[in-house]
């Protein structure tokens, strides 16, 4: 059943931790939970809902509530325990009504990009229908389910069925969900940009307004299996990895530039794909984080750690940031792929304006491995004439014609451990052969692409342009000398003794985050001092984190992790043989 209703290559998180080789990258990192507190199947769910005469079952959207709801019938039945299920769809308003409601933030025709809603749920909703809900009191248990079940009148046991943000992405591609309110699927990456600005907002304001009260979340991303977790439960785990360390799940996309670095270094990826883009590392409003115990698997959505948490992990960033974590990681996979689209990122006044966003991608390419023949495109040539440039682009657009994009554009080597700086603005490309490990400031949709070297998507439709915003954005005194100069980072020595040396990577000074770099003989100590602190094991094998708490984790190379700022400090250590390599973002 998963199969026909999720179109990916991807594989479904298994219930139980398949292992990973000693050493190795390990593609579901989980955080151990004491005895008794993930469940794994429905019976246990049934029996704790037995007990209540109202139970609310609310969640995300796409989750398969149907397929909840034939389970549970089945082990109630099994008990003699007779049961009445409210769909809370019923309450909500007409689909034309809805669409009319969000309509002015889905950005018309712009195939990409929307403004993010200030709606709320129960905007979507007849207040009349919802206080019209009533308990049935000709059976045992009355269920209201559905997306804004506890949107009802009645006050029952509470249920938070979640799902993984790329999973709704497969579904959505399968045509098996829909957007919220909407009676069919659409195109998928129009469901994307609806998800993205609004559905996705608003149930984010509502699972924040639940979180602290739920009864049990449910991991709802396996059709037929299930794994849950008491709310108590829940949030005692949040707060233990508030002040410890992790690491999220990493999830891996093909694109039409992709490469095959991942597929030989990371083990557990499906092979049968045309190429590895990307790995969202830490890309947090689409991560999720794994729970366990005894090898099970139960994954909950980043925010949730963020709605429960956000002030012990961000410290001093917490009252800019609020519970959006400001700064994300992820790998461009160009080994044997080709070159990214030439691009750039607007403005943060530009992103607030058109979008409603609060900041904007603010990025950097650090090169974790490189072939000898490995670039970058960054800045313009000394001579740049911006209408010249713009013609080109809208000519090759028009006529489908390739140009030759270094009469424009600067094209530089590229080599390991090298850090290039991409302020808003900046014009930019990863070549091939590179695997690059993007550190940005959390936004991650708003590329402004203005040329794709003429070439389709995976699904053999041209790539959307966006050339016209890329010239409202784009700044041309980012050219000729002043790019070595300003954009590429020359690393200064900070401190060094016989455990460690330390390195700034100094960032543009519109990069709302800095870098460090660790050369690590043996062991250190890093205190926090009110910073959250991300980390990439860059070079050497594998080290150990402990933190304040006593806990110790082990991460692999390549691997992200986090560090909160209520961790206070962090114990690290080496080992592998040689010297290890970690960079190190934090806000300013």
């Amino acid at each position: 059943m998963a199969g026909s209703r999720r179109k990916t290559s991807q594989h479904l998180l298994p219930l139980r931790h398949p292992g990973t080789k000693p050493g190795s990258y390990d593609i579901y990192p989980a955080h151990p939970l004491p005895e008794g507190e993930i469940f794994t199947d429905f019976a246990t769910l049934a029996d704790a809902l037995m007990k209540h005469h109202v139970v609310l079952i609310d969640g995300y959207i796409g989750v398969f509530f149907e397929d909840i709801k034939e389970q549970l019938i089945r082990f109630f039945e099994a008990q003699n325990i007779s049961s009445s299920w409210i769909d809370i769809s019923v309450a909500m308003l007409p689909e034309t009504e809805i669409c009319s409601l969000t309509a002015p933030f889905l950005g018309g025709d712009d195939p990409l990009f929307g403004t993010r809603t200030t709606l709320t749920l129960s905007d979507f909703f007849d207040a009349r229908k919802l206080t019209a809900i009533q308990k049935d009191d000709s059976t045992a248990i009355t269920v209201v389910y559905g997306c804004g079940a506890s949107l009802c009148g009645l006050k029952g046991f509470t249920v938070y069925a979640d799902l993984p943000k790329n999973e709704l992405q497969f579904r959505a591609r399968a045509g098996a969900v829909t957007n919220l309110g909407r009676q069919k699927p659409g195109d998928p990456k129009a469901m994307y940009k609806q998800f993205y600005f609004v559905d996705w907002v608003v149930l984010n304001r509502h699972k924040q307004r639940l979180l602290p009260l739920v009864d049990v979340l449910i991991d709802a991303q396996r059709p037929d299996e299930i794994t849950w977790i008491k709310g108590s439960h829940l949030r005692k785990a949040m707060q233990s990895l508030s002040s410890s360390v992790f690491r999220v799940r990493p999830w891996f996309e093909p694109g039409t530039w992709g490469g095959n670095w991942m597929l030989r270094n990371i083990d557990g990826l499906n092979p049968e794909v045309p190429n590895y883009a990307w790995s969202f590392e830490l890309i947090v409003p689409e991560n999720g984080l794994l729970l366990s115990h005894n090898n099970s698997l139960l994954e909950v959505s980043f925010d949730t750690l963020m709605f429960l948490e956000a002030e012990a992990v961000q410290g001093d960033a917490h009252q800019e940031f609020g519970t959006d974590f400001p700064i994300r990681f992820d790998f461009l996979d160009t080994f044997h792929g080709g070159n990214l689209s030439v691009q750039c990122h607007p403005q943060k006044e530009y992103t607030k304006k058109h979008f409603n966003e609060n900041f904007t991608q603010e990025e950097t390419y650090y090169i974790l491995d490189a072939a000898e023949d490995a670039t970058v495109y960054l800045g313009f040539q000394e001579d740049i004439n911006p209408q010249a440039f713009e013609q080109a682009l809208l000519e090759s657009f028009a006529e489908n014609r390739e140009i030759d994009i270094e009469k424009y554009v600067k094209k530089l080597p590229a080599r390991k451990h090298d850090l290039f700086l991409i302020p808003p603005g900046t014009v930019h490309a990863s070549g091939i052969n590179n695997l690059v490990l993007e550190i940005s400031s959390t936004p991650y949709i708003f590329t402004f692409k203005m040329y794709d070297w003429v070439r389709p998507d995976l699904d053999g439709k041209p790539r959307p342009l966006n050339i016209k915003r890329a010239m409202e954005n784009l700044c041309f005194d980012r050219r000729g000398a002043k790019v070595e100069q300003e954009l590429v980072c020359r690393p200064e020595l900070i401190r060094e003794d016989e455990t460690h040396s330390l390195f700034h990577l100094k960032t543009h000074a519109r990069h709302l985050y800095d870098v460090h770099r660790i050369h690590l003989k043996s062991t250190v100590v890093i205190p926090t001092e009110g910073k959250f602190m991300v980390f990439s094991l860059v070079e050497g094998s594998r080290v150990s984190v402990t933190s304040r708490n006593g806990i110790t984790m082990h991460f692999n190379y390549a691997e992200t992790f986090v560090v909160p700022a209520a961790a206070g400090f962090i114990t690290l250590a080496n080992l592998g043989e040689g010297t290890a390599i970690l960079v190190k973002a934090f806000v300013k």
